[in-house]
């Protein structure tokens, strides 16, 4: 997990891991899958028959490259969490949210130790991550919230004249 081939962090895998050894995420009964943007995050949620609770990475990047300076690509992966409860049951959601967000804190307190071992392999990540929390109708009777994570690497944007006729 702490190979970087060319700049690379895989997010996917490293939240995965985090997923799989976190001790709360564990007790609640999370489970960890892949999804493609919110509507694969619907479908991931009509699996929840099997668990009850699932922090899913979304296989699509948003990003850029910057070209003032020191050229670099800027990645943002977004990270899902649900927790079902009962339907309109407003005390059982909170208890959702409050664990979400607990479990969003060990998943920082692990990441800003990640942040250093990035940072020596020119990897670098952007250190304001916010927690959102997705509005109680986004999907009846779960809990849902989402933090993303931007991810800079260095960009060599020589010209190369093998690559042009």
């Amino acid at each position: 997990m702490n190979d970087y081939p060319q700049g690379i962090w895989d997010a996917t895998e490293y939240f995965e891991h985090l997923t799989a050894t976190n001790r709360l995420a564990k007790r609640e009964g999370f489970t960890f899958c892949r999804v493609s943007g919110l509507d694969g995050f619907e479908e991931a949620l009509e699996n929840m028959q099997h668990s009850t609770a699932l922090v899913c990475v979304s296989d699509i990047a948003n990003g850029y490259t910057e070209l003032n300076n020191t050229p670099r690509t800027r990645r943002v992966k977004t990270v899902f969490f649900a927790m079902r409860h009962k339907i309109d049951d407003m005390r059982a959601r909170n208890t959702c949210m409050d664990t979400m967000r607990e479990v969003f804190r060990q998943f920082m307190s692990k990441l800003i130790l990640e942040k250093t071992k990035l940072e020596n392999h020119c990897i670098y990540l952007d250190p304001r991550i916010s927690f959102n929390e997705i509005d109680r109708y986004f999907f009846s009777g779960c809990a849902c919230a989402f933090f993303q994570v931007a991810v800079d690497v260095f960009t060599d944007l020589r010209l190369n004249p093998d690559e042009w006729e």
